[in-house]
């Protein structure tokens, strides 16, 4: 550092006085943020660490720069133990005195090198000279804007270090559990799908975290270089992607495992439902035979075979279950499951139609029991005009085999025979009238 000869006008005592009290509060704050910056942890894990890609440039300027500050902070303080050493001297300086005080405090009176050109490479700085002539007051605004800048890289890469490591970790570990639970359903790589999902997002964390490791500030978004510290954010993006597709993973591993825990009682189910197909079918058939042995000139639906498909699929997820080839059972399962339902409900209806004709006939018998004693309360179980149709309607719905057509007709005569009987003798009509006169 060089100090030029006395330009500007002198400061009075007291102005003196007040200035080198306020550069020294700035000094101290200064050499306070430099020591901080020094200490910090972030620094410290940038000084010792293997870097790459953006970190490496940016801390290699970043470094440069931290240099270059303590330069200029040596600086300052030359400059500033110069001037209050110059107003020491007496309690009241001569006019020269002050004036020399005034260059030192106010004009550009320090000259100090140009900067590292890596820092004026990577933005951080304004191009390069070879030397510089500058006041205190523009040395301090300097050096403030450069610790922000540095600090900026510091603590951006700290911050870093502090979240996605310990997070990557914490995933890892989650990983591992859930591979775990996968091997235990035979959810393996090259067998199942989910298997080799869980391969791919271990090498993708172990790649990410190595990345991470070497160059933080590829994780941090959001700011331009210069913007101070403070204002990125952390890019998880890669990180949440992983963490998606384990979840994914996690919830089919837990289906599986569900189906591990469950499946024996599943199976029973299947296999009632299975069997209540067959007692459906085999009633259907039964019944389909006594119809076309009591029932005339009906067409009744032939029913369907046993479900030998359900049969083989069940023989199937018993084989996987056997084997523990849970990630097999899982799917299989839930399709016989729901073919099973459907089986049953057409088993069902199948029962429906073929016992429509006895559901008719038995209708007809109890209608023609409840115009029986209808008949009887209004006192015409002696009628033999109505017994007559009753005994007509009840030979043809008890003879086998019984036509319906013909034995609806019948009870629909003994129900009109029954009405005909207790319905009031009709009035004979009336022709004509005659007056007083006997006029027509």
């Amino acid at each position: 550092m060089a100090l030029a000869g006395p330009t500007g006008p002198a400061l009075s005592r007291e102005e003196a006085d007040r200035e080198l009290a306020r550069l020294g509060e700035e000094h101290e704050a200064v050499e306070s943020s430099l020591l901080a910056l020094q200490d910090h942890a972030g620094r410290r894990l940038l000084e010792g660490a293997r870097l790459s890609g953006t970190t490496e440039a940016r801390w290699a300027a970043t470094e440069q720069l931290i240099t270059q500050l303590w330069v200029y902070f040596d600086a300052f303080t030359d400059a500033l133990e110069a001037a209050r050493e110059l107003r020491a001297r007496r309690r009241w300086p001569t006019q020269g005195e002050l004036a020399r005080i005034a260059d030192l405090l106010r004009g550009t009176a320090i000259t100090l090198p140009g900067v590292p050109p890596a820092a004026t490479a990577a933005g951080l700085i304004p191009p390069p000279r070879l030397s510089e002539r500058l006041s205190l007051r523009e040395l301090a605004e300097r050096m403030n804007a450069w610790y922000g800048e540095a600090l900026e890289v510091v603590v951006a890469a700290d911050a870093v270090w502090s979240a996605l490591p310990t997070r990557i970790d914490l995933l890892a570990a989650e990983l591992r559990r859930v591979r775990a639970l996968a091997e235990s359903v035979g959810v393996r790589p090259g067998a199942h799908p989910a298997g080799d999902e869980l391969d791919g997002i271990a090498a993708e964390l172990t790649a990410l975290r190595a990345r991470v490791l070497e160059d933080p500030l590829a994780f941090w978004t959001g700011a331009p270089p210069g913007a101070g510290p403070g204002g990125g954010r952390l890019d998880t993006s890669l990180y949440d992607r992983s963490a998606r597709a384990l979840e994914d993973v996690r919830r089919e591993v837990e289906a599986v495992l569900d189906v591990r825990d469950d499946a024996e009682r599943r199976l029973m189910r299947v296999r009632d439902v299975i069997s209540r197909v067959d007692r459906t079918l085999g009633e259907a058939r039964s019944a389909r035979t006594e119809v076309l042995s009591k029932i005339a000139a009906y067409e009744v639906p032939v029913v369907s075979g046993p479900p030998t498909v359900l049969y083989e699929q069940l023989s199937a997820a018993s084989e996987h279950r056997r084997n523990a080839a849970w990630h097999l059972l899982s799917p299989v399962l839930e399709g016989l499951e729901l073919q099973a339902e459907e089986e049953l409900l057409r088993a069902r209806e199948q029962l429906t139609a073929v016992t429509a004709p006895l559901a008719v006939r038995a209708e007809l018998r109890g209608r023609l029991d409840a115009y029986k004693a209808k008949a009887a309360r209004l006192g015409l179980a002696e009628d033999a005009f109505v017994l007559e149709r009753y005994d007509a309607a009840r030979r043809v719905l008890w003879s086998a085999p019984c036509d319906l057509v013909t034995a609806e007709a019948a009870v629909l005569r003994y129900q009109q025979a029954v009405a005909e009987a207790v319905a009031p003798p009709a009035r004979p009509a009336v022709t004509g009238t005659t007056d007083h006169k006997g006029e027509r």
